[in-house]
């Protein structure tokens, strides 16, 4: 409880006399200050005796009083309040107690103990007066003491009104000003937001701005490109036409001449001998006839929708009168003529082998066969089965050469006669790998077979001339065709066989094994691609062929050369899918434009970014040693 301590002051002077002492009156001050006053009032009393400072008072209670006041009547809740009243005027300097003052409504005043003692007491005039200025300072201090009581209560309840005043408006001024701190927040963040929208915008602007410049570029470097190669290409063929031309020229003019001699031999002749000349003039004019036609232009076919009428020498390069019928890069024909004769020396050594080994031969085949057969995308499947072909392979039981020439044909075999899963045409690329990597000679040959049974594997296409071919089925075999009971397949056949090829040769370009060499990998992809799309007209069976080859070598070859590959992309989607053209034949035309949507979804849709379905093995995370 809190103490408040009120210096009380009496009345200044009573009848003249100063009734209140200095508060730093020393105890004889106020013995010669009483003294004085009992002199002044002698002569009015009745007392002989003079008053006696000395003899002490009888009193009840000599302490002073100490006025207390509670909290709960001044209206506070937080702290207590006590009064301490010192009454400097008291002669004896006492303190009052607060506690013995009677503080209700009527103002009653009851004499404390002490003091109704001292009234039984026989006093003098002056100390009764005394009595009665100590009575009438308690009647003034209690008055006093109320008077500041209620003003203590009113101040406090003003300050009470007023403190919550106060909070009421430092509260609404703190609302006020959230209120306007997140007003200004929302307003910075829009600004922030609409700068930072204006500065992407500009940035993207800037970005498609500078990505349409590229593309310009490129653009305008494939033009020139592209003018620069028709100019040279311009050029080479005119040269090549005046020189067969003037070669033709000079052949015409010694067969005139041989003609010439002939007619005067003939005259000189007999009548048979005349005959004789005549005829042998027949045949020389023929192949005048014949040589005339070729130097006007030979027509070329593309699609099977024309009829062919001449023949041709089945699976050899054909020329006439200096111009090739075949359509090849110079490096693709020698590296194929390579392969050939490789192939073509093995065939030699197997056939003198067979007389002495026939049944031999009939059981390696079985065993190569099944083998092949009974690859899976599986790792364990995989592992075994090149472990196995390399051990029959390299068995002493058979010669190599015809085991190598089994394991090629049987792989070859076993791909393009059945439909087989992307799955199993990935696995089967391992195998060979794994196999190839230690007996390189097993991979000459089966690219060999590869180029022998299609050569859109080399890349090469045999054009069309009526010169040469003498029936149709002549020209669909020098393309590939194959002969079943006599008849030449359909085109559906044949198409299906391709697009199992060359589903193999890009499944086995991309196949990249660690630990294990791919002697012919991405780099031949590549160059693959570069000779394809520059030596190969457009329509429907190089189609087929590069569809194949890209779903299958795609993703290998991007990942490898990234940008390039994507230009190759938008040249074969701006040159070739151009140049495809459709056919008389309706049957053609639905499957000409089958290939042409799916390159055209390959391409936009980017699907060389996704690896394709069944490339990895199942279970190759538990053989990560290996592969």
């Amino acid at each position: 409880m809190g103490v408040i301590k009120l210096e009380l002051h009496c009345p200044q002077n009573v009848n003249g006399m100063a009734a209140d002492p200095q508060p730093d009156w020393s105890f004889d001050d106020l013995r010669s200050e009483l003294d004085t006053i009992e002199k002044k009032l002698i002569p009015s009393l009745d007392f002989s005796a003079p008053f006696d400072k000395k003899r002490p008072r009888n009193r009840c209670d000599t302490r002073g009083f100490a006025m207390h006041v509670s909290d709960h009547e001044l209206g506070c809740s937080d702290s207590d309040v006590e009064e301490e009243v010192v009454n400097s005027s008291m002669v004896s300097g006492r303190k009052f107690s607060f506690e013995e003052l009677d503080m209700s409504d009527g103002y009653d005043y009851e004499l404390p103990v002490y003091a109704q003692c001292q009234l039984m007491d026989k006093v003098g005039l002056a100390e009764g007066a005394l009595h009665e200025l100590s009575y009438e300072f308690q009647l003034y201090v209690s008055e006093e003491v109320r008077n500041k009581i209620l003003t203590l209560e009113t101040n406090l309840v003003k300050e009470n009104e007023k403190f919550a005043s106060q909070i009421a408006e430092i509260d609404k001024h703190r609302r006020i000003q959230q209120e306007r701190e997140r007003k200004f927040d929302l307003q910075y963040h829009r600004t922030i937001a609409e700068a930072l929208d204006n500065h992407l915008t500009a940035v993207q602007r800037d970005h498609e701005h500078i990505s349409q410049l590229e593309e310009k570029r490129i653009r305008d470097d494939a033009a020139r490109e592209e003018a620069k190669r028709k100019e040279k290409t311009f050029i080479e063929e005119k040269l090549c036409k005046e020189k067969i031309k003037a070669e033709e020229e000079a052949r015409l003019h010694a067969e005139r001449a041989e003609i010439d001699k002939a007619a005067a031999e003939a005259e000189k002749q007999s009548v048979e001998g005349k005959r004789h000349a005549e005829k042998q003039v027949a045949e020389l004019a023929a192949t005048t006839n014949a040589v005339e036609t070729l130097r006007n232009g030979v027509p070329r076919i593309e699609t099977l929708g024309q009829v062919v009428p001449a023949g041709f020498d089945d699976k050899k390069q054909v020329s006439l009168s200096g111009r090739s019928m075949t359509r090849a890069s110079k490096n693709a024909l020698e590296l194929e003529k390579k392969r050939l004769r490789i192939y073509e020396k093995l065939t030699i050594e197997n056939e003198a082998l067979k007389a002495s080994s026939d049944q031999g031969n009939r059981r390696t085949g079985q065993n190569f066969n099944r083998l092949i057969k009974t690859i899976s995308a599986t790792v364990e499947n995989v592992r075994t089965k090149a472990d196995e072909l390399f051990n029959l392979i390299s068995s002493p039981e058979y010669p190599q050469s015809m085991s190598i020439m089994s394991f090629a044909e049987k792989v070859v075999f076993n791909c393009e006669n059945s439909q087989k899963s992307d799955g199993f045409i990935f696995a089967c690329s391992r195998v060979i790998v794994l196999v190839t990597s230690k007996i390189p000679l097993a991979l000459d040959i089966l690219l060999a077979e590869l180029n022998r049974v299609c050569m859109y594997t080399v890349p090469k296409y045999v054009e069309y001339s009526p010169a040469l071919f003498q029936t149709r089925e002549a020209y669909f075999k020098a393309i590939g065709y194959k002969e079943i009971y006599g008849k030449i397949e359909n085109t559906d056949s044949y198409v299906e066989r391709l697009s199992s090829i060359m589903r193999l040769y890009g499944a086995l370009v991309q196949t990249e094994i660690g630990g294990f060499q791919n002697l012919h990998g991405l780099k031949e992809g590549w160059a693959w691609l570069a000779r394809f799309l520059n030596s190969l007209p457009a329509n429907l069976y190089t189609a087929v062929a590069l569809q194949h080859f890209l779903e299958m070598s795609g993703y290998a070859l991007y990942r490898r050369y990234r940008n390039q590959f994507e230009k190759l992309l938008r040249i074969i989607a701006r040159d070739f899918l151009k140049a495809l053209k459709e056919d008389n034949s309706d049957s053609v035309n639905a499957k000409l434009i089958k290939v042409k949507t799916s390159i055209i979804n390959y391409v936009e849709s980017s699907r060389f970014k996704k690896e394709p379905e069944g490339l990895h093995l199942r279970g190759h995370l538990d053989s990560n040693d290996f592969f």
